[in-house]
């Protein structure tokens, strides 16, 4: 019984920790809103539910989308890529974003994040895009 009741809170400890996303597998997984395959992942996105479910996205808008339209679902995490990096997620609390200039993404949010103030802007000028906050982003839509 002692052994069963241990091995019940292990399980129980582990399921309360810190939900991470997962990596994205690119010209593979699809979508969860619009369902096209992810292709290009600096401009991937995730969110993570309180039950820990994780939905993938191949662009910032369509995470902010997909959120926006399920209202049953409580969601517990936003992330979204590092546009230096492939399958670096930085959440969206700690990420900096431009939006505009030569900033394609693949449907049309054209958003782009990164890991520190330092790189945003060094990529401000060179992509002629203007500084964002998620939540100039989030209602945009």
């Amino acid at each position: 019984m002692k052994i069963f009741l241990s091995l019940l809170t292990a399980i129980f400890v582990m399921s309360c920790g810190p939900k991470e996303p997962k990596l994205i597998k690119l010209n593979a997984d699809a979508c969860d809103f619009c369902k096209m395959t992810i292709s290009n992942g600096k401009f991937a996105a995730q969110l993570i539910t309180q039950k820990g479910r994780h939905y993938k996205f191949d662009d910032i808008a369509c995470m902010i989308q997909f959120a926006k339209s399920n209202t049953v679902v409580p969601y517990e995490a936003f992330f979204v890529n590092d546009y230096t990096k492939e399958n670096s997620f930085i959440s969206i609390e700690k990420c900096f974003l431009l939006q505009g200039g030569i900033i394609h993404s693949p449907m049309r949010g054209n958003c782009a994040a990164f890991a520190s103030p330092k790189i945003q802007g060094e990529f401000k000028g060179k992509l002629n895009a203007k500084v964002l906050t998620w939540e100039e982003m989030y209602n945009s839509y």
